[in-house]
């Protein structure tokens, strides 16, 4: 019953309502007009336009910006475009870069200092055994006494050792940065602490012992020398245990959730700190976890905002206002009024509780047209293939200057497909993860690699990891690692943190492996040994 006359019960409703205020819309009409135009006058003083020709990428992301002014319609003009292109900023959008500048900056000045450090420590451990050396040569040579047979050697030791110790430095510490991190790394800044205190100690030693009383004896000096370049190679495999093998031993299992779309990957961990955790997480990420596509949670903010909008809820009170002369007729069209809102209201409820259905067949509906799409599309992309080879088998009888390239081959039969590809992202919502461009140099792969249509779809059929798409989509982004405790502080049982980036955020929650006991059950093979017993009756 309600809901046949609830549409009625509506327009009667809005009847009464626009013959009390039959003069109003005019002036809400122009009321609206002059907020619409007072906001546009607003927006525009808060924005600024950058014109940028796209041979000067803009902070190192043209790229990225180059996709946002293609043509969406590139599968049916197929068409590249060039010139200038116009880039809106906001004013946050230009606090926001001129802070990521001033971070960038600051981590390359703290990137090269730690560089210079580094290459002043390995100077001064490499030159203080030579120094060692040269210096009674220098101060006092007609003191000391002559180097034999053995001490000849101990030269021969020294500059081997040397040599050794430049190259497990040079392997070890010497290596481009993958990251730059928050925090300094406490083992490599303690290491570095230990061999200047070691250089130190062994200096004053040599300058209150050998200097000071200028020793004859030139073997003992070689010797010592010796022992320093020892203590060096020592110091290097300490330096070996703690930042490689310690953290080889699994001792966590991480829980890592992107908080988008709950997409979630398991790694296991050695004994690590939280910031060199999170940097282990952020290359499995780029390695593992599917391309993030935020035009994949819009369809479920669409639907939500839909059936709000579907629950509708009147102000009785503020429709029919009561008055000191109201009668009692007006107090039963209000009391009418009221019942005609609840029970629109439970209408409402009632068509809520049947969404299931409608994201039912909503998801049934898309994947047939997917299905659909993804048959178009496989048909096409083989039927250019066929061509390519036929083209080929033609192109070996011409002579050598009238065969096309791989390139020209792909932008030959790129528009046979491209409608088709096209339709199929756009249903699947990976429009934005793939340009033309990007498009026909794939093709042109593999055409020239002589691969099957198959493995050409492979990339877009199935969204494949973030590294396998444009360098812009992770060249360079920027992540911030948000957790309680110290960021050097090692992981431990129930560690939270979080590291966020522009458009998501990843939640790694950290378990410690359990302690697992191994048991052994000796079997006797003997207990192995089977009777069979016939029966000599048998029924017939």
């Amino acid at each position: 019953m309600f809901g046949l006359s609830l549409p009625h019960r509506q327009l009667a409703l809005g009847s009464q309502r626009c013959s009390d205020m039959g003069s109003v819309p005019h002036r809400e009409r122009s009321r609206d007009r002059h907020k619409s135009h007072s906001k546009d006058g607003s927006r525009s003083e808060k924005s600024v336009t950058i014109n940028a020709p796209p041979a000067e990428p803009l902070l190192g992301d043209a790229a990225a910006r180059g996709e946002e002014v293609q043509d969406d319609n590139w599968g049916e003009t197929t068409t590249a475009v060039t010139g200038t292109s116009e880039h809106s900023l906001s004013q946050e959008d230009i606090v926001r870069i001129t802070k990521d500048l001033e971070d960038s900056v600051g981590l390359d000045c703290r990137r090269y200092f730690t560089l210079t450090l580094s290459v002043v420590l390995g100077l001064l451990v490499f030159l203080t055994p030579l120094a060692f050396l040269a210096l009674p040569h220098l101060l006092w040579p007609e003191k000391l006494q002559a180097c034999g047979t053995a001490c000849e050697g101990l030269f021969i030791s020294v500059a081997f050792k040397l040599l050794i110790l430049l190259f497990a430095v040079w392997a070890l510490f010497f290596r481009a940065p993958r990251a730059g991190l928050p925090r300094v790394f406490v083992f490599r800044a303690l290491l570095a602490v230990l061999v200047l205190l070691f250089v130190i100690s062994y200096w004053l030693f040599y300058g209150v012992r050998i200097l000071d009383s200028q020793d004859e004896n030139y073997q003992g000096i070689v010797q010592y020398a010796v022992s320093l370049v020892d203590a060096l190679l020592f110091i290097h495999y300490l330096a070996i245990v703690l930042l490689e093998l310690r953290q080889l031993q699994p001792a966590f299992s991480v829980c890592v959730t992107r908080a988008t779309d709950g997409e979630t990957r398991h790694y296991n961990l050695g004994q690590l700190s939280i910031q060199r955790a999170a940097l282990a997480i952020i290359e499995n990420y780029y390695r593992d976890f599917p391309v993030h596509n935020p035009a994949l949670l819009t369809a479920s903010k669409s639907r939500a905002a839909k059936h709000l909008a579907g629950l509708k809820v009147y102000n009785v009170d503020g429709e029919f206002p009561m008055t000191p002369s109201t009668g009692p007729g007006n107090n039963a069209a209000t009391g009418l009024a009221q019942s005609q809102s609840r029970a629109m209201i439970a209408a409402a409820a009632r068509r809520r509780d049947t969404s299931h259905n409608e994201l039912y067949y909503e998801e049934a509906e898309h994947e047939r047209r997917v299905r659909k799409r993804k048959a178009r599309l496989v048909v096409a992309v083989e039927e250019a293939f066929t061509h390519i080879k036929r083209t080929q088998e033609e192109e070996l009888k011409k002579a050598p200057g009238d065969v096309m390239d791989p390139r020209e081959a792909a932008q030959a039969i790129f528009p046979s497909m491209a409608r088709a590809l096209q339709k199929y992202l756009r249903t699947t919502r990976q429009q934005h993860c793939h340009s033309m461009e990007s498009i026909q140099q794939h093709l042109a792969f593999c055409i020239t690699n002589n691969m099957t249509p198959k493995a050409f779809l492979e990339s877009y059929l199935n969204p494949g990891p973030t590294l396998q798409y444009g360098r812009e989509r992770w060249l360079g982004r920027q992540w911030t690692l948000i957790s309680e405790a110290s960021v050097t502080s090692g992981l431990k049982e129930g560690a939270l943190f979080l590291l966020k980036c522009i458009d998501f955020s990843l939640v790694v929650t950290a378990k410690r492996i359990p302690y697992i006991q191994l048991s052994e059950e000796f079997i006797d093979p003997k207990s192995h040994k089977f009777v069979l017993r016939l029966q000599s009756e048998t029924s017939v």
